[in-house]
């Protein structure tokens, strides 16, 4: 299973040459020559020994798969012991018949133990968030960030697949120093990525958590047959993007949040987030009248905060806007509803 960003274009040269080398580290470390695994990624040497060079996707699928299955071992030299091929594979056999992203990813964290306990897989989950982190057992040294981003690539790309949705992260961090690459990092995980931390992690909204998979063994089959693109394909549906507007539009409590605003909270461009809304059949303005009416209704069922304030809270401008637009979505003003519901 080769590491690749999500997002990358299967043509655009984005993969570090760091991590070419990394490949080239585990045939030195088996003793072997690294020659057809770079020919079969077409990998030129000046590109191996370059300070910033990159190669596309589908040249380090090949390389990376050409490498994992002569040296048969998937954890290319990062481990005490080998991983040998079809070792994630299984993994994923461990995992696909959860109920839910929570437990597929509770089972993936017990059952790589199995694999090795050089690295520990952990889910941590709070109130709004959930961490999948690594805690290092063993000392992996020179292959140190090479492995640490391609085990949570793993991670990510099975779980995105699984759920059949992109995974909006939140944070990315890692144990170690800023790198000379540190440009790809946010297309690989996102934009808010620190280095120096006390271990390796992704932290995404926990509502993750709940999605069903809606993969079966027969697709696990076909998924695994294709070129070990767990990793690769990419993942623009996210299942979860009405629901974060949403959230986000709830939580600005009287701030006027244009589109700008509420993309900039998603990480996303403008134009992305209103073309994926029109994916999920809605719209940003739907969405904010939807909001503008819910956080209505809720201060007006608890019958305290004067009529004004509501109409600040839910976004306008003054209460007489307000109160035209709530008899618009119900029939009756905002007095008549509150008595109504005293």
């Amino acid at each position: 299973m080769p590491f690749q960003a999500a997002t990358a274009a299967p043509r655009r040269a984005v993969t570090p040459a760091a991590f070419v080398r990394g490949v080239v580290a585990a045939y030195a470390r088996y003793g072997r020559n690294p020659a057809g695994a770079l020919s079969k990624g077409q990998v030129p040497d000046d590109v191996v020994t370059s300070a910033d060079g990159r190669v596309t996707a589908a040249q380090f699928e090949a390389l990376a798969g050409h490498a994992m299955r002569e040296l048969d071992d998937e954890a290319l030299g990062w481990f005490t012991r080998r991983l040998p091929w079809g070792t994630y594979g299984m993994l994923c056999r461990a995992s696909i018949t959860a109920p839910n992203l929570e437990v597929a990813l509770k089972r993936w964290c017990r059952h790589h133990r199995l694999l090795t306990e050089d690295v520990l897989f952990e889910l941590t989950i709070g109130e709004e968030t959930a961490v999948i982190s690594i805690r290092e057992q063993h000392d992996i040294g020179a292959l140190r960030e090479f492995c640490l981003v391609t085990l949570l690539r793993y991670v990510l790309g099975f779980s995105c697949w699984a759920v059949d949705s992109a995974i909006a992260l939140r944070a990315a961090e890692f144990p170690f120093p800023e790198p000379q690459h540190v440009s790809v990092y946010p297309t690989i995980f996102c934009k808010s990525v620190g280095f120096d931390a006390d271990r390796a992690g992704i932290v995404f909204d926990k509502h993750y958590l709940s999605l069903p998979l809606t993969r079966s063994a027969a697709d696990l089959d076909s998924m695994l047959k294709g070129a070990l693109r767990l990793t690769v394909l990419p993942y623009r549906r996210d299942r979860l993007l009405v629901e974060r507007v949403r959230r986000v539009l709830r939580n600005a409590r009287g701030r006027i949040l244009g589109a700008e605003d509420v993309a900039s909270e998603l990480a996303l461009s403008t134009r992305t987030m209103h073309r994926r809304l029109r994916e999920e059949a809605t719209s940003l303005r739907d969405l904010k009248e939807e909001a503008k009416f819910e956080l209505a209704k809720q201060e007006l069922m608890r019958g305290r905060t004067p009529i004004k304030r509501i109409a600040e809270i839910a976004g306008f401008r003054n209460e007489k806007s307000f109160s035209r637009a709530f008899r618009t979505w119900t029939g009756a003003s905002p007095r008549e509803f509150r008595g109504r519901y005293r």
